[in-house]
């Protein structure tokens, strides 16, 4: 949070930044501006905390006498504990100690306990969306009648009409999913598995009328969109409500005979075709003579197993084997055999993994002010594949005005999506270095080292001390990660072998992302490691920064 002040109340623009670890019971306050010593300039330091004005006052002699106020924010300082501070040559460093961490959950209910709002329920709600839940997205949204999406730039409407279906992505991971569900091995329903994701794939596509959601973007049907002028190809399938009716032998997302409301729509998730009735005929029915029946309505898939000595003792019937191979009605189509890798979904941050050939991302920008609002998988033909078009969620509003108290996606940011995505990847992986490349040349643009995952800060311009006998504006803790990063448009060729080399050997994660979001993240974490003083700032040949991740601020 910054705190922007009038040129006479800071001339020289001394900055602060608070920083706490999680767990930890300290609070750190870092003070400097551009062109002060204060190891040899300022003298006579004095450091003190009023807590009845929620400040720390520091002044020194300077040829002048000079005085700074500088805000508290929300947390239980330990009056009886004595205050520490130093100067060093490029900051002022003063230390508080805390009755509890900054992360306690005390201190994230702040308001409710002590009543300090006059909207205890509104508060809670707005600390709750900034941990950006899809699944509290998606009831959100289902409980709101009807949406329209607006661009967060311009505002302009870019929905024709509100939508009122919402209902998480399909998994990109069908064929994992299908074979975890009904195993890979020769004696089991490996074949299902197949036939359940070439029918997957055949069928998928986005529907008129239904918003798909990930923890990132949603995708909506191209005829749902304002301003898409691509080559029809017929349109998107239709969609209509049917209430509860769900047509058994569909389940692709173009098929989606869901409700309106949210319990509805976990009915056409991917995982729904049949597998609770499956698994009911499975542990169920009697094993006659160690036969298993097959549930009547997947009749594509007929399972009429013998086994015999055991699962692995591969004595399957040749007539299995044989009815388990596709048909040609159950082969992938050509125009849909780039949906088999499940690169249809999370576009923001794709893993290496997830990348397909056979798919070219083409930039969305808002067809009023031309901002980049997200991007369509496309073919040779330059139209969605599957009639969709992915937007960012933060790029988007869901009501007007932008970032008001209705706006559901107003606390999705660049920055805070990024980190998470960071964060995910590097539980999957166990790795903390990451190679970000441009998605369309998949040339190398940028490096990211994450150094701390706990930590809080809050930053801002100092205040006066004249004149001014209220409490400062209150100011909140953010929950951030501090990373080193570097672009690599200007590294050595020795340094580009380097990070490659990294990537063969699994010592970095690679993910493919937008030219325009990687410079918009460069802008980003450039202005972001100037929180802190000079002497914090790089670490061998990387700069230090940081990037808010979501969570509850304090």
């Amino acid at each position: 949070m910054s705190l922007e002040l009038r040129t006479g109340e800071n001339p020289r623009k001394w900055r602060f930044t608070w920083e706490a670890q999680s767990h930890i019971p300290t609070l750190r306050l870092f003070l400097f501006d551009s062109h002060t010593n204060p190891s040899t300039q300022c003298q006579n330091l004095k450091v003190r905390v009023s807590l009845s004005q929620s400040s720390v006052l520091v002044s020194w002699c300077q040829e002048t006498h000079i005085s700074l106020r500088v805000p508290i924010p929300r947390v239980l300082v330990d009056s009886e504990s004595p205050v520490s501070f130093k100067a060093l040559d490029d900051h002022i460093e003063v230390k508080l100690v805390l009755l509890l961490p900054v992360d306690h959950p005390i201190i994230s209910s702040f308001d409710s306990i002590l009543n300090l709002t006059d909207d205890v329920e509104n508060a809670s709600s707005d600390a709750s969306s900034k941990r950006m839940s899809m699944d509290s997205d998606i009831k959100s949204l289902s409980s709101c009648g009807g949406v329209d999406f607006y661009c967060r730039s311009c505002s302009v409407k870019l929905t024709r009409s509100p939508l009122r279906n919402f209902v998480e992505m399909p998994s990109v991971n069908w064929r994992e999913v299908a074979d975890n569900w009904f195993g890979a091995c020769c004696c089991s329903f490996g074949g299902i598995s197949e036939k359940l994701v070439t029918r997957y794939v055949n069928s998928y596509t986005c529907a008129k009328g239904v918003c798909l959601l990930n923890s990132t973007t949603i995708a909506l049907c191209k005829d749902d969109i304002v301003g898409c002028n691509f080559p029809d190809l017929g349109g998107c399938q239709s969609y209509e409500d049917e209430g509860d009716s769900i047509d058994d032998h569909e389940f692709g997302g173009s098929t989606l005979n869901s409700g309106s409301n949210h319990s509805r729509n976990e009915k056409s998730r991917f995982t729904q075709f049949k597998h609770e009735e499956f698994a009911a005929n499975c542990e169920g029915k009697e094993n006659n003579g160690d036969h298993l029946s097959h549930p009547s309505s997947e009749s594509d898939f007929p399972v009429n197993l013998t086994l015999a000595q055991g699962c692995c003792m591969h004595h399957t019937s040749e007539a299995l084997i044989e009815s388990q191979k596709p048909s040609k009605n159950m082969e992938i189509l050509d125009n849909k055999k780039s949906f088999l890798n499940g690169f249809l979904g999370n576009v923001f941050m794709v893993r290496s993994s997830n990348l397909s050939m056979d798919v070219e991302w083409i930039e969305f920008v808002c067809p009023q002010c031309s901002s980049l609002l997200g991007a369509y998988p496309c073919s040779n033909d330059r139209a969605p594949v599957d009639g969709g078009v992915r937007l960012f969620k933060c790029y988007i509003s869901t009501s007007l005005p932008v970032g008001g108290s209705r706006d559901l996606f107003r606390n999705y940011t660049l920055g805070r999506m990024f980190s998470d995505q960071l964060l995910d990847n590097a539980k999957d992986e166990l790795s903390f270095r990451t190679v970000v490349r441009d998605l369309k040349t998949k040339s190398l643009m940028l490096q990211i080292v994450l150094v701390n995952t706990n930590c809080w800060s809050c930053t801002g311009y100092c205040l006066g001390t004249e004149g001014i006998s209220e409490p400062p504006s209150k100011i909140d803790l953010q929950p951030i990660i501090k990373v080193l990063f570097s672009e690599c448009c200007n590294i050595t060729k020795s340094q580009i072998r380097t990070i490659e080399d990294w990537v063969k050997k699994d010592l970095a994660d690679e993910v493919f992302m937008l030219r325009h979001q990687i410079a918009e993240l460069v802008e980003s974490l450039v202005s972001a490691k100037d929180m802190l003083p000079p002497s914090y700032s790089s670490f061998e040949g990387l700069w230090l920064s940081s990037m808010q991740k979501t969570g509850f601020s304090l």
